[in-house]
């Protein structure tokens, strides 16, 4: 019988949020940048990376996980392929951005702040997406699409499942 000796990936990987976090420190980088820096190598910041930043900063969680919580470019749950934006700034929000977050949650079948089953769209409530003039507005990675109806919601999607289908 042969003994598994090997390191698993989960383990590579959180290895190297520790090593990230200490070159980060040794240049005197704050929470901030330190959190970047990791969400940009793990790909996001879940509880246990967390943890692992606030060991290795020393840093009380609680704090660590205030940080993440409050700023909108942290999240603590993967990505998807694409990142969805509905904006409820006031002009969207006047205009029906609310509807359009409401059915956008229907038609993925997520709830606001998550990912797709498929991994497919991240979900999330912009407060303002600099579009107010194209109130409501939904932006899908950089692409901003202006006034949006729940009509049209349907056939976006539908386009970015077309592509990755073309892209094979």
């Amino acid at each position: 019988m042969g003994e598994n000796t090997g390191t698993s990936a989960a383990d590579i990987r959180l290895a190297k949020v520790r090593d990230i976090t200490r070159r980060h420190l040794e240049k005197g980088d704050s929470l901030i940048q330190i959190l970047h820096a990791v969400q940009n190598s793990y790909g996001y910041l879940p509880l246990e990376v967390q943890k692992i930043v606030s060991e290795e900063t020393r840093t009380p969680l609680a704090t660590v996980s205030g940080v993440v919580s409050f700023y909108s470019f942290f999240s603590t749950e993967p990505n998807g392929k694409h990142n969805i934006r509905i904006c409820l700034g006031t002009a969207c929000y006047v205009r029906g951005g609310v509807r359009i977050a409401d059915f956008m949650e229907d038609l993925l079948k997520c709830k606001a702040g998550h990912t797709t089953a498929d991994g497919m769209f991240k979900f999330e409530i912009a407060r303002c997406i600099g579009a107010c003039g194209l109130a409501p507005a939904v932006s899908i990675d950089d692409k901003v699409y202006p006034n949006v109806s729940t009509e049209d919601l349907p056939g976006i999607i539908a386009s970015y499942y077309k592509e990755e289908e073309e892209q094979g």
